[in-house]
């Protein structure tokens, strides 16, 4: 393709579609600085980008025409959700129109009785489950920050429940999508298996907004369960932590929740939540279910941990109680601001087989103390993903090519143990580079391929994961 394409559109071009589009959306569409800052990359150290313009669809047909008006003039496209991503998906490195679908938050329609809802993308998920709550039905997906249902599925989110309930891609059942070229598709109808064509549903979920704007969802609902199970297990080490994880999925107990936090991260959780944990590596565990099956679930987990050394029990009996120590669990990212003052964040993640979980965990802990680092791990590792929460100061740089060192061997390492760069942040800008040493040139081939076959101008989302260079 063109190099042409990769310039930033002319500003007379820009000009006249941000007049077409004020004509149809008067003051829903935004150009000033504080608005457009909002709307680049905010959580991690990848560059902030912001675009020229925000648009605030409230409909599809609202979609259609911006996308419509932005692919004749060759103007990005860059899909927004909340801004809660990590790796630099919403910033407009080419400039180009930021279309906010936050006015886009209706629950369209609840199927209880064959366990569906409908949904438009800007609804986040706790105002979904707020509004199910009376069905005795839920949305399981829980990535930690209160993320819109269209950012979810544009970075295949998964998060706390998915060792037990699967990830995005588990649970969309069809979904409505602008195309590049404006046009409007139906990637499935709501019956729950369909052998009727390509699985065009999946193709969307993880694309990053790179292949159109998600309009709206049928989502996979669950029922709410009967009994709650649930609590904190110290571990008198990381390993052992992890080696108990890996145990208790491979004995095929269906816990619903399985998450490390590491010594440092349990002390960032107790300065800023006070939940008083002892600070040494612990599981936070959860089972859904009958309450004759919680109660066996618990305990033969507590016969996994106490033979590798796990123990004492703070088993939360009272739904606030447990409520508190999720919520602290959810709070990590700022809980780690407690352990250097001043510092910034960089969030990374890494998954690998389960097998190879104990070994990836305590490397990784060994190359954070051998780098002069803080960082603080945390993970979903009940399905082999763990963060590291690394709190640097960006004007060091010394410590900042520390940081980069590290990133860089964390990731090779896991895709030494088979795994890969990324289990749930995606791969944005931050991460691109790594998909070279990830899967083979065929491979980056054809999604390069479905990439031009679907968007020939590289108009949506362009410069994020597999970026076209000419």
């Amino acid at each position: 393709m063109a190099d042409a394409r990769r310039r930033k559109p002319e500003p007379a071009v820009l000009d006249g579609v941000l007049e077409r589009l004020s004509a149809i959306l008067g003051p829903r569409l935004q150009t000033g600085e504080a608005v457009r800052g909002q709307h680049a990359n905010m959580a991690t150290s990848v560059n902030r980008q912001p675009p020229d313009a925000v648009a605030f669809p409230q409909t599809t047909d609202e979609v259609v025409a911006i996308v419509r008006l932005c692919a004749a003039a060759g103007v990005p496209v860059i899909p927004y959700g909340t801004g809660t991503s990590f790796e630099g998906h919403v910033n407009a490195p080419f400039g180009g129109v930021s279309v906010d679908c936050s006015q886009m938050n209706r629950l369209l329609a609840v199927h209880a009785e064959d366990l569906d809802c409908v949904v438009e993308p800007g609804l986040t998920r706790k105002a979904l489950n707020a509004q199910l709550r009376d069905t005795g039905l839920f949305f399981p997906i829980d990535p930690g920050a209160d993320a819109s249902i269209g950012g979810m599925i544009g970075t295949r989110a998964s998060g706390t429940n998915a060792v037990r309930y699967g990830t995005m891609k588990d649970n969309v059942v069809a979904l409505t999508v602008v195309t590049p070229d404006g046009a409007v598709v139906e990637t499935a109808r709501r019956a729950l298996k369909s052998a009727a064509g390509y699985d065009l549903t999946r193709l969307f979920v993880g694309a990053e907004g790179t292949l159109g704007i998600v309009t709206a969802a049928t989502l996979r609902l669950h029922g709410i369960p009967e009994a709650i199970s649930g609590g904190v297990c110290p571990f008198p080490s990381v390993e052992a932590a992890c080696l108990a994880t890996i145990a208790t999925v491979q004995s095929g107990i269906p816990v619903a929740r399985i998450e490390l936090l590491d010594a440092l991260q349990v002390r960032a959780c107790n300065l800023y939540s006070g939940i008083g944990l002892p600070e040494t590596p612990c599981l936070f565990v959860e089972f859904h279910g009958s309450a004759a099956g919680v109660i066996e679930q618990s305990e033969r987990f507590g016969a996994i941990a106490a033979d590798l050394e796990g123990g004492p029990f703070h088993w939360a009996t009272v739904a606030e109680e447990r409520t508190r120590l999720w919520q602290a669990r959810h709070d990590v990212y700022w809980a780690g601001f407690k352990l250097r003052p001043g510092a910034k964040t960089i969030p990374t993640d890494v998954c690998v087989p389960i097998s190879r979980l104990a070994e990836c965990v305590v490397a990784t802990q060994a190359d954070i103390a051998a780098s002069d680092l803080v960082g603080p791990i945390v993970g979903h590792v009940g399905d082999g993903n763990f963060h590291v929460g690394l709190l640097v100061d960006e004007d060091d740089p010394a410590e900042m090519a520390r940081v980069h060192g590290f990133m860089e061997r964390l990731v090779h390492r896991a895709l030494a143990l088979e795994g890969t760069c990324t289990g749930e942040h995606g791969v944005g800008q931050g991460k691109a580079k790594y998909l070279r040493a990830e899967y083979p040139a065929a491979t980056l081939d054809l999604m390069a391929r479905i990439k031009r076959a679907i968007d020939p101008l590289d108009i949506m989302n362009p410069g994020k994961i597999l970026p076209l260079d000419g």
